[in-house]
């Protein structure tokens, strides 16, 4: 467990002790070093360390034959792509980068991926707590990418927006082509909302987390599946047997 002392390390501590066939074998914080993971002969490593030191520690982990769970935001594609460059150097590693644990929230991204080709008009806004450091989120941005590539493979027209001026951002960020929104404020855990809209009517899929409790079923699938995976893996799709393309959009 790296990021051990962290909210989402220790919530998910108590979540893996709770079962019969995981056990914590080594806890890593600021400060301690990372050959405590090896030393405990580590099967897998659970990652939430902070961003700026969680993509070095996974390299190192990887090139010590230790599985991995990558929890920590803001893994994007150049990301992954040094990941996989790092695992295809040590055949029979599995990488699993997770953008949300929540099993909710991973069938809302896939049923906003199939719902995307059958409408104009699709955005995504994300809430967050205050304390997040990352805008905007994982699990935004990925959610931007299934979209965006749903709607390219069904041949969707593009997105319309007149706006042609707006110098203060506004219309949020915009990943693929997909306009991003992100909030910040007290109250919130995570949660995120797509707007899907066409010629009189949206459709509104949303999902909130409201403790971290929410998100350790998708820890515990996690790990026990991606010693299953060698390579590097996105998303809890696959282990949760979600990896089918979605149906085609309307011709």
């Amino acid at each position: 467990m790296l990021g051990a002392d962290g909210r989402m390390g220790s919530t998910s501590a108590a979540a893996i002790e709770a079962t019969d066939d995981l056990e914590v074998v080594a806890r890593v914080d600021v400060g301690d070093e990372l050959s405590a993971v090896t030393g405990a002969d580590a099967e897998v490593a659970l990652v939430f360390s902070p961003p700026d030191v969680a993509p070095e520690q996974a390299e190192w982990l990887i090139g010590q034959g230790v599985h991995v769970v990558i929890g920590t935001s803001g893994f994007g594609e150049e990301r992954v792509e040094r990941l996989r460059e790092v695992a295809a150097q040590h055949e029979g590693v599995g990488v699993l980068v997770v953008p949300n644990f929540s099993i909710g929230a991973v069938l809302m991204m896939r049923f906003a991926a199939v719902a995307a080709p059958f409408f104009e008009s699709v955005e995504v806004i994300e809430m967050h707590h205050p304390g997040k450091v990352d805008a905007p989120s994982g699990t935004a941005v990925r959610t931007a990418e299934l979209i965006a590539q749903a709607r390219a493979e069904a041949g969707s027209p593009a997105i319309p927006d007149a706006t042609t001026h707006d110098p203060d951002g506004a219309r949020g960020a915009s990943v693929d082509g997909i306009s991003v929104h992100a909030v910040r404020s007290r109250g919130y855990v995570a949660s995120q909302e797509v707007l899907l809209g066409g010629e009189g009517e949206i459709l509104a899929l949303r999902h909130d987390s409201s403790t971290r409790e929410s998100f350790m079923p998708g820890v515990v699938a996690a790990l026990r599946g991606v010693a299953d995976r060698p390579g590097v893996t996105v998303g809890l799709d696959a282990v949760l047997g979600l990896d089918r393309p979605p149906a085609p959009g309307p011709r």
